[in-house]
Parts: structure tokens; sequence; C-alpha cells
């Protein structure tokens, strides 16, 4: 059970930090003239995460916090997925956010993982959902919010945020 509470709250430090650096950027992107989209499923895409973290935390609870069966390579997979989020932050700098927000007339970022995969951060996503509730063997939260995601993901944030890339960049 310590392992698990020690992982969770980092996993929750992590997303509270991201939120700060995310409003840090929006704040100077803006003041270069960016413009936000998609506003409208932002907040779906919160809740999700929110009930995520809510859903890990009750179902691991329930099942007595012990690491699920082969929790190895689901820890394998959640610190694979940290080191291609931390590329991807580096890669986009000052760009990255949780919103969809585009510098009118910039070029795509096409350094670090963006040379092969057009969103990585949304695969670090994906695997964070699938790989942190299997690691203490949540596989009903994995299973509903790895679908949850899938969804919102294929077929709202992607979509938008190709848009707005296309309309707006190079």
């Amino acid at each position: 059970m310590t392992f698990f509470i020690i992982l969770f709250a980092i996993v929750v430090l992590q997303r509270l930090g991201e939120v700060v650096y995310a409003r840090y950027n929006e704040k100077q992107m803006k003041e270069k003239g960016a413009v936000e989209l998609g506003s409208s499923h932002y907040k779906w895409i919160v809740l999700l995460h929110a009930f995520f973290l809510m859903s890990v935390l009750i179902e691991v609870m329930i099942r007595g916090g012990f690491l699920g069966e082969g929790w190895e390579i689901f820890l394998l997979i959640y610190f694979v997925a940290q080191i291609l989020r931390i590329w991807t932050l580096v890669s986009l700098g000052s760009f990255w956010n949780t919103k969809i927000i585009v510098l009118p007339g910039t070029s795509r970022i096409k350094k670090g993982p963006f040379r092969w995969i057009s969103h990585p951060n949304y695969v670090v996503v994906m695997l964070e959902i699938a790989a942190f509730p299997l690691l203490f063997g949540a596989w009903i939260t994995a299973l509903v919010f790895t679908i949850l995601n899938g969804l919102l993901l294929l077929l709202v944030r992607i979509p938008m945020e190709t848009k707005a890339l296309n309309s707006y960049t190079k």
C-alpha cells in the first residue's frame, strides 16, 4: 500500500505541476498573440482525468493496494511514458500546453518525438491511463478510462488540434 500511496502522490503532484506550467505557457503565448481553440471540450478532459485519479484510488484501495500480476511490465511502461513525456515537454518548450493554444505563423515543431509521432503527449496519456491502474491490478479503471480517453482523443481532441495546427502554423 505504501508504494501505491507514494506513486499516487507523485502522479497527482505531477498533474498539478503540469497545470501550473501550462498556465504559465498559456500566459506567455497569449501575450505573443496566440489563440486558443477547442475550449468547449477542455472541461471534459479535466473531468476525465479527475475521475480517473479518483477511480484509481478507490479501486486500488478496495483491492488492498497490492501490486497486480505482471506489475513489472506496467511499471516499465509507465516509466517509458514518463521519459516520452519529458522529451515531449522539452521539445515543445513554451509551446507545450494542456489546452489547444496556437501562435499564428509559427512553424510546427519537428524535433524530438515529433519527428515520428504527430501527438506524442497523447501516446503518453494513453500509456499512463492503461499502465498506472494495471500496476496495482485496477483493471476496471484501466479498461473504462482507456476507452473513454481514447474516444475523447480520437473523436474530439486530436481532430481539433490537427485542424488548429493546420490552420495557424506553417
